[in-house]
Formats: structure tokens, C-alpha cells, sequence
């Protein structure tokens, strides 16, 4: 009884704090496995198959000496640990049902299949573990805790009772149909865990670099027709193109290239477009999804092509392409940014003008800055006549602090560690995120935001309980790269800055520090809020921010001299 109810509560807890810390989840499972094993144990003598039950609990708590034994057990040392033990464990309850009457056998094989289920599940599934662990091995636990504590006091009943009794038949159905309901629903783990794994979206062979790839940056390499979502009256290619991450390493790019259907007397002028996150890995490219415009939240893409203009919306490096994806590493966004207008000039079948007007929201609003910044001196033949960037992760370590009071900003805070750990040599992923949440967090780094495995990724990030950051994220290393990676030097092109003032993520209070300081800087500036707008409907269809940003595209294409908030 006591054994069963402290089953009870260990399971109980497990189940509910999964992510306090790895020291706390070690020390639950370990107790788990210990009081677990020590349960079959003790009531191996009542069982159909005592000797079997015996090597269970023995099983058990073999692996509870793995835990406490193995050197800084991690994360993935638990997954696998419980999970071969959840293996072994429904294998051997199967072999039980050897023994017993036609629906204890039955019951037990359920149960053993249900087992085996869950551990593969366990093992499959590596920023799962704390759920398999938690939930799965946790409620195991509850449920076997139940169970022995329940067995207990029917073992006492029937001595007080004299003789035992035959169960009745509800009785001893009952249990089977517990045991049915247990495999129904790991084989819906199961389904659900291959529809999630199926989901994610793979690059073809486009995204193949030639074998000989030219050294200047901005060189078209290949080109084809794009058809997916092109707004009617448009046509569209997919272009790959060389580039640069920064000095001396050169890389590969994508982007999608949008045109008016019809010819023009006068080449097309040209909005080179960086999209807002989409992930960190190949694959996440808008120009591989499925909806590759409403990935990366990009506007008014019709009325675009109604005026005349091309949009040149690149994917950056490696998210179609092998990366490393530089996610707000300015270098290397706002280089994908300027060759992919260099090499969507190469077509054949588009004339593109030497006016370019450059747009980007959020991780894209970045990228438009950085490629302000970049284009008189990288690019100066891009002839950037002006820079949008709308809700913009310009203050980098403002965006960073607030990350642990946004619902899902795990999921970013995993985009940012990964990318700069990827990138810069004095950033290691395990010094900038704590231990508990590290599996988690590379996990959730590896899928896209358009797959359906983003799920359990949003799932995890309300689970984590606080910051995902081993320390101050704006201090050491990780956070000098962060502040590098400001885009605070001089833009030569008019600058329009918007901003939702409602806007979660990259908060109102961020943006205006930013503001002011290129302001104080000397820099101008024509920055405009949206009031109730938030960080994507300040770019929907119906946002304010649309018609003004149309019209001042268009005043920069026709030479209108633009304004600036900046006071003095």
C-alpha cells in the first residue's frame, strides 16, 4: 500500500514539473525507477508469472543505477535510459501472458504491446523525453502505483474473507479493456508522431550548388518557373545565386522572383523583399513551402505587381540551401538580400530597373537594415533608393530579453542560440542555453515553422518554465555577437521604420530606443507606429501600414524627397 501510494505521488509530480531542472528530473526519475522496480518486486509472489515479474523489477532498477552512475546525466541519457527500460519492460509483461487465464494473457499482451509503443516513442523522439518521461513514465507510474496499491487492499479483502473467489466476468474483462484502451492510445502517439515527422518540408534538387560555382557574389547559377501562389496577372522563378556570409566566405542563396505577366515598354522597378522567420534549417525556405507568400508574412505582393514593380524575395542562405542559416546575423542577411537583385538582373525574360527599393519584416526587418547599411559599399549598383523595415528585430538585445515573457519566444530564443553557435566560434550552444532545455531547444531549432512538428515544439516552449537561457543572454560572448549585430551604421537611403504599437515580440518600447539612437546618431529617420497593430497585422492586408508603405515606394521610385521624424 505505502509502495503504491508513494508511486502515486512520485508519478504525480513527474508528470506536472518536468523542465524545473535537470538535477530535479534526474532525482524524480531515479525515484520513480527505484520505487517502481521495488514495487514488482514485492509483489512478485502474487503474479501469474512470479519469476518474470521478478526480472522486472531487477530491470528496473538496473536502470536506476544507470541514471545515478552515469557521468552528468543528461537529458538523452534519460530518454534512452527509461526508454529501453519501458522496451523491456512491455516485452516481458508480453511474456507473461503466456501464463493465466485467456484474459489475463490478453490483458497483459495489450499492455507489454502498449509498453513497447511508448519506449520507441521515447527513443524516437528526443526533445519528447520529458513528455514520455513526464507524461508517458509519469502516469506509468500513477497507473502502476494505482494498480499496486489497489492490489494490496484486494489481497487483504480476500484473506479476511477466507478463500478467493473467482473474479466476475466485469471484473476481469475490465482489465482488459483498461489494457485496450492503453494500446489505442500509444499507437495514437504513434500516428500522430509519423504525421508529425512526415510534415517537414525538404529542398529538391534545385537547391544543389553546381560543381563549379563562380567566385563573384551575385552571379545567377540556375532559374526556373515558380508557379506555387503567384498572384494572378504574375509570373515568377525560382533563381539560385552565389553570395557572401561575410568577407572571404562565399555561399550559396535562393529566392523567388515575382513579375507582371505582361511586358513594359520600361524595365521593371525592383522591391527586393527579406521575409520574417521561418525557421533556421534547409528546408525553411519560403520558395520550398507550401505557401511560400504567406510564409514570412509578405505584403501586398498583388498590388506589387499591379504597379509595374518585380519583387526579388530571397530565402537567404541556408534555408533552401546548405547552411549555416545566419538567423539576425546582419553580414549575412542583408548580402542574401543585395545579390539576390544582382542575380534576378541576369534573367532573360525580365528587365529589371536600377532602382531598388528593399522591404523586410521582423527577422526580415533586420536584413533590410543590415542591407541598407551594407549597399553602398557591397552593392552599390543594387542603387538602393530606400529602406522599409517594418517591426524590425533592430534593438537585438532588447528582443532577446523580452523572449522570456512572450508565449512561444522559446521557440525564437532556440533560433538565435542555434544560428549563432553555428556561425560565431565563441559561441557554444551549451553555454548560452541551461541544461535542462538543451535537447529541447536543438530540437525545436531543426524544425520550421510551416512543418507540423511545430507543434510540439509551441507545446514544449509553455512547458519550459521560465527562461531557456543558461544566464543573462546579453552578457559574455553571446551577448557582444548580439549587440555586433545591431544595425546601427549609417543607411545612405531614405529610411522608413514601422512599427505595431501593440506588438508583442518586438516591443514598442525596443523599437523607439533603437529609433532614438540613430537619431542621436545623426541618422534620419521617417518612423510611424500603428495603434492595436501586433507584430503581424501591423503587415495584413487590412494594416494602415500597407497603403503608406505603397506610397512611399512609389516617392522613392519618382524621386520625392523623404521626410524624417527625427526632431532638430
Amino acid at each position: 500500500m505505502i509502495l503504491g501510494l508513494l508511486l502515486v505521488v512520485v508519478g504525480g509530480i513527474l508528470t506536472v514539473t518536468p523542465f524545473v531542472s535537470i538535477a530535479v528530473l534526474v532525482v524524480l526519475v531515479v525515484l520513480a525507477l527505484s520505487v517502481t522496480g521495488a514495487g514488482e518486486l514485492a509483489t512478485a509472489s502474487r503474479s501469474e508469472a512470479p519469476m518474470v515479474s521478478r526480472v522486472m523489477g531487477v530491470a528496473w532498477l538496473a536502470a536506476a543505477l544507470v541514471v545515478v552512475l552515469w557521468p552528468g546525466p543528461s537529458i538523452r541519457v534519460l530518454a534512452v535510459t527509461v526508454g529501453l527500460a519501458m522496451v523491456a519492460s512491455g516485452v516481458l509483461r508480453m511474456v507473461t501472458g503466456v501464463r493465466g487465464t485467456s484474459d489475463a494473457r490478453l490483458a497483459s499482451m495489450l499492455l507489454g504491446a502498449a509498453g513497447v509503443v511508448l519506449g520507441l516513442l521515447a527513443l524516437a523522439w528526443p526533445d519528447v523525453t520529458v513528455f514520455v518521461v513526464a507524461v508517458a513514465f509519469g502516469v506509468r507510474t500513477v497507473v502502476f502505483g494505482i494498480s499496486l496499491a489497489w492490489s494490496t487492499v484486494r489481497a487483504g479483502r480476500h484473506r479476511s474473507e477466507g478463500p478467493a473467489q473467482r473474479p466476475g466476468v466485469l471484473r476481469r474483462w475490465g482489465r482488459t479493456l483498461g489494457a485496450v484502451v492503453a494500446l489505442l492510445g500509444a499507437l495514437a502517439l504513434l500516428l500522430l508522431s509519423v504525421v508529425l515527422r512526415g510534415g517537414a518540408p525538404e529542398a529538391d534538387a534545385f537547391y544543389d550548388p553546381p560543381d563549379q560555382v563562380p567566385a563573384d557574389a551575385g552571379s545567377l547559377l540556375a532559374a526556373e518557373a515558380f508557379e506555387r501562389d503567384v498572384p494572378e496577372g504574375a509570373r515568377a522563378w525560382r533563381i539560385l545565386y552565389t553570395t557572401t556570409r561575410d568577407e572571404g566566405h562565399p555561399a550559396v542563396a535562393s529566392a523567388i522572383v515575382v513579375a507582371p505577366a505582361q511586358p513594359a515598354d520600361e524595365p521593371h522597378d525592383v522591391v527586393a523583399w527579406a521575409h520574417g522567420t521561418t525557421g533556421v534549417v534547409p528546408g525553411c525556405a519560403p520558395s520550398v513551402l507550401e505557401d511560400p507568400f504567406e510564409a514570412g508574412a509578405t505584403p501586398a505582393l498583388p498590388e506589387v505587381v499591379d504597379k509595374g514593380w518585380v519583387m526579388v524575395a530571397t530565402d537567404y542562405v541556408g534555408l533552401g540551401t546548405e547552411g549555416p542559416h545566419p538567423y539576425l546575423i546582419g553580414q549575412g542577411e542583408g548580402r542574401s538580400v543585395l545579390d539576390a537583385v544582382r542575380a534576378a538582373r541576369q534573367l532573360e525574360d525580365v528587365d529589371l530597373a536600377e532602382r531598388t527599393v528593399v522591404w523586410g519584416h521582423s527577422q526580415g526587418g533586420h536584413a533590410a537594415l543590415w542591407a541598407g547599411v551594407l549597399a553602398s559599399d557591397y552593392a552599390p549598383e543594387a542603387d538602393v533608393v530606400g529602406v522599409a523595415a517594418m517591426a524590425p528585430a533592430s534593438n537585438l538585445p532588447g528582443l532577446v530579453d523580452n523572449l522570456d515573457v512572450v508565449p512561444g519566444g522559446s521557440l525564437f530564443a532556440s533560433y538565435i542560440a542555434q544560428a549563432y553557435s553555428d556561425v560565431y566560434d565563441d559561441v557554444a550552444f551549451d553555454d548560452v542555453i541551461r541544461p535542462a532545455a538543451r535537447v529541447q531547444a536543438q530540437e525545436i531549432a531543426g524544425r520550421c515553422l510551416a512543418e507540423p512538428g511545430v507543434l510540439v515544439s509551441l507545446v514544449e516552449t509553455f512547458l519550459f518554465g521560465g527562461s531557456v537561457f543558461a544566464e543573462d543572454a546579453t552578457s559574455g560572448s553571446f551577448g557582444a555577437r548580439l549587440a555586433e549585430n545591431v544595425p546601427s551604421g549609417a543607411i545612405d537611403a531614405p529610411l522608413l521604420l514601422a512599427q505595431g504599437a501593440a506588438d508583442p515580440l518586438v516591443l514598442p518600447a525596443a523599437q523607439d530606443a533603437y529609433v532614438q539612437q540613430r537619431c542621436a546618431d545623426g541618422h534620419a529617420v521617417d518612423y510611424r507606429t500603428y495603434p492595436g497593430e501586433d507584430h503581424l497585422s501591423v503587415v495584413a492586408d487590412d494594416s494602415a501600414l500597407v497603403g503608406d508603405l505603397l506610397q512611399w515606394t512609389q516617392d522613392r521610385f519618382d524621386g520625392v524627397q523623404s521626410a524624417s521624424t527625427c526632431s532638430g
